[in-house]
């Protein structure tokens, strides 16, 4: 009776012991002393990308890239031969691969058990993809604190003798008639304006991002925009059509960040016609999202410079800083739910188009309408 008991109980332990096994969130993948695999639970399929009827019973080269297979090897053979451990009890960091050929950093940890003199090694595996992207993000915040940091600083004691000098300019413009030092005058306090500018968009490049949602109107904020810009639109020949969807469309975000997106992109609009043009602004209900429309017949943008607009300091113009577009994207991205869209052609002009997604009250209104 004592027997029975045990080894019901020997029995039970082993199920529990398996079940663990097999439905933990680490790779267990056992071999023998001839890497052939024994055993590859759920995770190991999940991680590997493998079926464990493709695993079991082959060679571990299977999973394995050629040089960590080669340590590998040597390191099992080395323990056949001298029972001595070298990895096996220890973590170790390496480079795994998936059955579709993409590679992935991993932790593994090596143990032995010797059965009826043979030899069983198991490798439990941890995929450290999602580990090391926090890692990266998490340094990256900190390298972007302190870059902003130093940005305010700089931006701090560069500012004021900017406007000194502009202000000393503009002021001697005033007081000579000499055509030449007015030429030069005029470009000093236009680089002033430049450099106001640039140490402008550093400061929101870097700064802490913090967005205040709160419902806005798309048609007033759009018509806003383009009082703004209607003026310079006229004095420099580009002629304007803003088509607005007659419904109140409202969205929850950021008011003042968003009229700063639509503003920006409707200037880059207007700086790409030099020779006059026109500019579509449109607003439209898509898919329960509002979209809105910014069109240029513009000097358009290359194909090997549109991946690069979004990176910062590129830019195609005389005088841009390489940032407009840049903070533009991030504060729609910042925006949950919407998106950046960019469609250019060298010669052929520039399409934005943004996606914000409805104010929750407008939809709700909207279902009790219908």
């Amino acid at each position: 009776m004592g027997n029975t008991g045990s080894k019901e109980d020997e029995n039970r332990e082993l199920m529990i012991l398996k079940h663990a096994v097999e439905n933990t969130n680490e790779a267990f993948v056992t071999i023998d002393q001839n890497h052939r695999v024994l055993f590859f639970n759920k995770a190991a399929e999940k991680i590997f990308g493998y079926g464990r009827k493709e695993i079991i019973g082959h060679d571990l080269d299977v999973i394995m890239t050629p040089t960590c297979s080669r340590n590998h090897r040597e390191a099992v053979a080395r323990y056949v031969k001298t029972r001595i451990p070298g990895r096996i009890g220890h973590a170790a960091e390496m480079v795994a691969s998936r059955k579709n050929g993409e590679t992935f950093p991993a932790s593994i940890s090596f143990s032995v058990t010797e059965v009826e003199e043979q030899l069983f090694f198991t490798g439990i595996v941890r995929d450290l993809t999602k580990t090391q992207e926090l890692q990266e993000q998490v340094m990256q915040s900190e390298r972007l604190a302190a870059l902003g940091q130093m940005v305010a600083e700089i931006t701090h004691e560069i500012k004021n003798p900017l406007m000194m000098i502009g202000g000393f300019a503009q002021q001697l413009t005033k007081e000579t008639d000499d055509e030449k030092n007015l030429k030069k005058l005029n470009i000093i306090t236009e680089e002033i304006r430049r450099l106001e500018r640039l140490l402008a968009d550093l400061k929101e490049f870097h700064q802490v991002r913090t967005i205040v949602s709160e419902p806005v109107d798309i048609r007033e904020l759009l018509e806003k925009v383009f009082s703004l810009v209607q003026e310079e639109c006229e004095r420099q020949n580009i002629q304007t059509e803003v088509t607005l969807d007659e419904r109140a469309l409202t969205v929850s975000g950021d008011r003042g960040r968003l009229e700063q997106v639509f503003l920006n992109l409707v200037k880059n609009a207007i700086e790409a016609m030099e020779r006059g043009g026109k500019i579509l602004i449109q607003s439209r209900l898509s898919g329960g999202q509002v979209e809105i429309m910014v069109k240029d017949e513009g000097c358009g943008i290359s194909e090997q410079d549109r991946d690069k607009v979004f990176a910062p300091f590129f830019t195609t113009k005389k005088h841009g800083t390489g940032l407009g577009l840049c903070i533009s994207k991030r504060i729609i991205e910042d925006h949950g739910g919407s998106s950046f869209f960019l469609k250019s052609e060298k010669g052929k002009g520039t399409t934005f188009k943004i996606r914000l997604p409805l104010y929750r009250g407008a939809l709700e209104g909207s279902a009790r309408n219908n």
